[in-house]
């Protein structure tokens, strides 16, 4: 589900962009007493059974592999939520929902590692599974009326979509720059013929005169 990138044509493999997002926050229930962890990234903690915390979502797939957790599924991820979002983005056919930036590797992560965590999970996956699609289909539909200009925002968009569409969008973007500028292609070509090399003097030398 983590964005099925071609590794030739984007930046980043759909790898890469689940570890960038493993360090968005999530909430869980431990089951534990423990002090807080100190990471590089932060503390977090202090862990008490049945008591809320927030950590990331690394370290609480770590967590829950061990039976020390369970999680708390994010307000966006249930089946009223999801439902209202898919039939928004289907209505508008110009304009993204907000989800989270990384919305398809996180609920990748939670349907992988905490299924039994996530009510009516088989649901839920199957509208995520939709969102991505229409929002994809909708991604190509957009692009396709795309013009020459010096930028291109659209709101809303994933990770995984913007890994998707920058490396045409950066092309299209160096094409319509090379088109709209032609007069700089004729100083250049101008410029780089007035360099060509003076022909040979073949003239003979005059021989050195002796002191």
């Amino acid at each position: 589900m983590a964005g099925q990138t071609d590794p030739h044509i984007s930046l980043f493999s759909p790898q890469e962009i689940e570890f960038m997002a493993e360090d968005e926050l999530v909430e869980i229930l431990p089951n534990m007493k423990m002090d807080p962890l100190n990471f590089i990234s932060g503390d977090f903690g202090r862990f008490v059974p049945m008591m809320a915390t927030k950590v990331p979502l690394w370290l609480a797939v770590a967590l829950k592999r061990r039976g020390k957790c369970t999680f708390r599924p994010p307000s966006w991820l249930s089946v009223d939520n999801l439902t209202q979002i898919l039939e928004a983005e289907r209505e508008s056919p110009s304009t993204f929902q907000a989800l989270p930036f990384s919305y398809v590797e996180i609920a990748r992560l939670l349907f992988d590692h905490a299924r039994d965590d996530i009510p009516d999970m088989y649901m839920v996956r199957s509208l995520v599974e939709d969102i991505r699609d229409v929002r994809l289909h909708k991604l190509e539909t957009n692009l396709g009326s795309f013009q020459g200009t010096s930028a291109v925002k659209i709101s809303n968009v994933s990770a995984m979509e913007v890994n998707l569409v920058r490396p045409f969008v950066r092309r299209a973007l160096e094409a319509f720059y090379k088109h709209d500028k032609p007069e700089a292609d004729v100083d250049r070509d101008a410029r780089s013929s007035s360099r060509q090399p003076r022909e040979a003097n073949n003239e003979p030398r005059r021989p050195l005169r002796q002191r």
